[in-house]
């Protein structure tokens, strides 16, 4: 039975992930921001562990973390959670993009650099969910494009860094998903919304239990989804 830790499991991906494991009976650890996140994670998996801690915190992850139980042992630590502000340059202020590289890059670095341990006892397999934004910075999502390039650099060095361990790294680039996320996005930009334009969470979750589901001699290192017909 495989041990998986995921950030952003209330929602979108991270939910289809979450359900993906449980069904297929395996152990999970879901990242809650407080406790009352916690409550509607193990509502909604009964069988889930829920540490909490701010993402956007990143100075108090460590700490936060530190003084709650963690696995010994980790298959995968999947990072969905994310944060997007629609806005130009010149519109965007230093807060919001603060926030972006906070919760977007920074908490991932560190949440991997706690869980690292685990993850090389397991040979484990870190994901990163980024985003077609972070190949092809679009006009007005700068700060979200910037945090998730960055979230490539992250990915690409951990992966170099930690293969002697046996450790995998794999960057997921979904394009448009039916999540909450992309339905903001949608009312920031006053654009119509349709669902079935949109790749859904299930199939974005069946392609990253793809990736980690290959033989241990095969890392898939990037993996790009687009919607389709």
């Amino acid at each position: 039975m495989g041990v998986h830790f995921i950030t952003g499991a209330g929602s979108g991906i991270g939910a289809a992930l979450a359900a993906a494991f449980a069904a297929r009976g395996e152990e999970l650890w879901l990242l809650a921001r407080n406790e009352t996140r916690a409550r509607a994670l193990r509502a909604r998996f009964p069988h889930s562990r829920t540490p909490v801690a701010d993402l956007a915190a990143t100075g108090s992850l460590r700490g936060g973390l530190a003084a709650q139980e963690l696995p010994a042992r980790l298959d995968s630590l999947i990072h969905v959670a994310g944060v997007a502000e629609s806005g130009t340059v010149a519109e965007l202020g230093a807060d919001v993009w603060q926030d972006a590289l906070a919760v977007n890059v920074a908490a991932p670095a560190e949440l991997t650099r706690l869980l690292l341990p685990a993850l090389r006892a397991a040979r484990g397999h870190v994901v990163f969910m980024n985003s077609g934004a972070g190949l092809h910075a679009p006009p007005r999502l700068s700060a979200y494009a910037a945090s998730k390039f960055a979230l490539k650099a992250l990915a690409e060095s951990l992966r170099a860094e930690e293969y002697g361990s046996g450790v995998r790294v794999t960057t997921v680039y979904p394009g448009e998903t039916d999540t909450p996320m992309q339905v903001r996005l949608h009312e920031q930009f006053g654009l119509p919304y349709d669902s079935e334009a949109h790749m859904s969470p299930d199939s974005v979750a069946a392609a990253v239990l793809t990736a980690l589901d290959l033989p241990r001699d095969t890392t898939m290192s990037d993996l790009m989804l687009r919607p389709g017909r």
